[in-house]
């Protein structure tokens, strides 16, 4: 079992930034893909950023690449995401997930574990 509890989101004016940070606890962090996703008011879930278990690879939707950035530190157990140049329609609840694969699906069907997600508003 993997326990991931994110932390991060708020309320912030378009153009601005926020840091999400996504904590992992029980089995081993290293053994996991972990991918980032959101989901919008009347919308599915989307893949927005992911990361290879050893880091150094990442993956991101074309509406983020070169907004948002995904990162790891596998000592600390944690994934990050930057976002910057935040847009209205980046508005939604933000959910890390963690997959047994090497590199993270796109697909959220794949992921074995989900944190609670935490809520991200961006004001125009």
């Amino acid at each position: 079992q993997v326990q991931l509890v994110e932390s991060g989101g708020g309320l912030v004016q378009a153009g601005g930034s926020l840091r999400l940070s996504c904590a992992a606890s029980g089995r081993t962090f290293s053994s996991y893909s972990m991918g980032w996703f959101r989901q919008a008011p009347g919308k599915k879930r989307e893949f927005v950023a992911g990361i290879r278990r050893s880091g150094g690879i990442t993956y991101y939707a074309d509406s983020v690449k070169g907004r948002f950035a995904i990162s790891r530190d596998n000592a600390k157990n944690t994934v990050w995401l930057q976002m910057n140049s935040l847009k209205p329609e980046d508005t939604a609840v933000y959910y890390c997930a963690a997959d047994a694969r090497e590199y993270p699906p796109r697909d959220d069907r794949f992921y074995d574990y989900w944190g609670q997600g935490t809520q991200v508003t961006v004001s125009s």
